[in-house]
């Protein structure tokens, strides 16, 4: 006898997978009044129970999302599957936090209702933020930074590394091996040791043309994407 599936059940189902969703969900009426949130945005917004905040406007949890921008919303829709919005939404405790959301439409207590999808964007504006500044320091360093695949050829030279070498371009630098400006002993040994899972470091004489030679500090690590080595990083500064 084949199984019924009722209202009930599909709502079950529904309250099942949204409990289980990394994101933050908000389902609002087609006004925009909020009907259900699921336990992820209960933890974004700090709310303890959905009904402290049935029926109030999404933008109480997201502002700016005035009821003419609902409407707006709705209207888009109408051509579109889903539309996202950058955001900064507000907790109970009046603090902000930055956030994706996409909207789309659904039919659960009315035709048309909305669903609000929330991702807190934070600790990714955070690392975007923190590789800005990694790569600004790269750029303005005075010691000649590197990066080479496994196999010696350069990935990546700053500013420092190509007047060191008499580079033009970073691409020019991307065309040649580590041992071609490192040909010196041990450094092919200290290469290997650096791709093994070593720090090493070894200071050397340099000889320039047109000056006196000078002692230079050559440093090499491993160059890891999670726990593999894929190439070794350096640098070489004057002493």
């Amino acid at each position: 006898m084949p199984t019924t599936i009722t209202m009930k059940d599909h709502r079950s189902l529904f309250r099942q997978l949204l409990a289980g969703m990394y994101d933050a969900v908000l389902i609002t009426d087609p006004n925009g009044h909020l009907i259900e949130l699921n336990p992820r945005a209960k933890e974004y917004f700090l709310y303890e129970q959905t009904d402290e905040v049935r029926d109030e406007p999404v933008g109480r949890f997201v502002p700016g999302v005035t009821p003419e921008m609902v409407q707006r919303i709705r209207a888009g829709l109408e051509q579109a599957r889903h539309m996202m919005l950058d955001a900064n939404c507000l907790r109970k405790d009046g603090t902000t936090f930055a956030a994706e959301v996409t909207v789309s439409l659904i039919d659960l207590l009315n035709p048309g209702d909305l669903v609000f999808t929330i991702r807190n964007t934070e600790r990714r504006r955070r690392q975007i933020a923190a590789f800005r500044t990694r790569g600004n320091a790269y750029e303005v360093s005075q010691a000649a930074l590197f990066a080479c695949t496994a196999d010696g050829r350069f990935t990546a030279a700053n500013p420092a590394f190509l007047q060191m070498f008499g580079l033009e371009t970073e691409e020019e630098a991307c065309k040649a091996f580590f041992a071609e400006y490192f040909e010196d002993e041990p450094l092919a040994a200290l290469f290997k040791q650096a791709l093994a899972g070593e720090t090493t470091s070894i200071r050397i004489t340099a000889e320039e043309d047109g000056t006196a030679a000078k002692d230079v500090e050559v440093q090499l690590a491993p160059d890891r994407q999670g726990k593999k080595t894929v190439g070794v990083v350096g640098s070489v500064i004057r002493v």
